[in-house]
């Protein structure tokens, strides 16, 4: 049962615990309007300290299509936090209003903290650089429905891997399945942390490479993750400004690739992705936010206990 429970990092559900919102989204893609008042009488908070345009308008989406209603601030200056208010007071207080919180915040374990103060259930959103489990869940439900499978894959992740949550938990999620292997496109300024290799992939001794350019990838690659360069990240301009353009996804790299590879991306593009690639058919991007919302339906679903 999940009701009642949190979720702060992917790894809080089990492969089973994910099968089951997996089931329950592909049954609201079937038939959405089964769903319209499933959340009658029910609210939902969204405690948005960093900015947000997918994944606040999804939850919000999702909440709305279900029949609940949203309240929340999607800037902390409209808020008490402004007047210096705590992250333990705030959800103390949302939790006397709402029955389930999602919060996004720009320090890592903020989720956690509400989480351990909070009488509701507590989605996060995204912390900082750490973890981002509901874009994981998009992820994988995307792979899912449109690759029929979370196992024998090969995974191209590129670009921003130091700082780039969604790709974090992406690799901690897939890691979980058997015979999947990773391709890890960076620079070395922006490779993945120590700790993601040591402790996910060598530790599950789960075969994986660095290589530096696209052209090394594409062919083997059964997905392709792309990330932008977060320039919100890095301490000084100079530095966005010498990695930005590494690598920017066009038709030419796609013509490399397998018919079948697929592109992610989390979204949003700044000009990782040439806006040629969108009219081929392997680029999934924009229907990937689309599973978002479904999949995030079915986690309030699942955390309310209504199915």
């Amino acid at each position: 049962m999940l009701k009642g429970r949190n979720l702060i990092e992917p790894m809080d559900l089990t492969l089973e615990e994910l099968d089951e919102i997996f089931d329950l989204a592909d049954e609201i893609i079937k038939d959405p309007r089964k769903f319209i008042h499933a959340c009658d009488g029910y609210l939902l908070t969204t405690l948005f300290y960093e900015p947000s345009t997918r994944t606040r308008f999804s939850f919000e989406a999702a909440m709305n299509r279900l029949g609940g209603s949203v309240i929340g601030f999607s800037e902390p200056n409209a808020s008490s936090v402004a007047k210096g208010e705590s992250i333990a007071d705030t959800i103390r207080t949302v939790a006397c209003y709402a029955d389930i919180a999602v919060m996004r915040h720009p320090k890592e374990g903020a989720p956690q903290v509400a989480a351990q103060y909070s009488d509701i259930p507590v989605v996060n959103a995204g912390d900082g650089g750490h973890q981002h489990p509901t874009q994981t869940l998009t992820d994988l439900l995307t792979i899912r429905t449109l690759k029929g499978r979370l196992n024998n894959l090969t995974i191209g992740c590129c670009g921003d891997l130091k700082f780039g949550r969604t790709v974090h938990s992406l690799i901690k999620a897939l890691s979980r399945y058997e015979n999947n292997k990773f391709v890890l496109i960076s620079p070395e300024e922006l490779e993945i942390p120590e700790y993601i290799k040591k402790e996910v992939l060598k530790k599950k001794n789960i075969e994986f490479k660095q290589v530096r350019t696209m052209e090394e990838a594409m062919k083997e690659i059964d997905i392709l993750y792309m990330t932008r360069v977060q320039r919100e990240r890095f301490f000084n301009e100079e530095d966005y400004i010498k990695l930005k353009d590494t690598y920017i996804l066009d038709n030419e790299k796609m013509n490399l690739a397998k018919e079948d590879m697929i592109v992610l991306h989390p979204l949003p593009r700044v000009n990782e992705i040439a806006y040629e690639v969108d009219s081929d058919n392997r680029a999934v991007y924009f229907k990937q936010a689309k599973y978002g919302m479904y999949v995030r339906m079915a986690l309030i679903l699942k955390l309310l206990g209504i199915y």
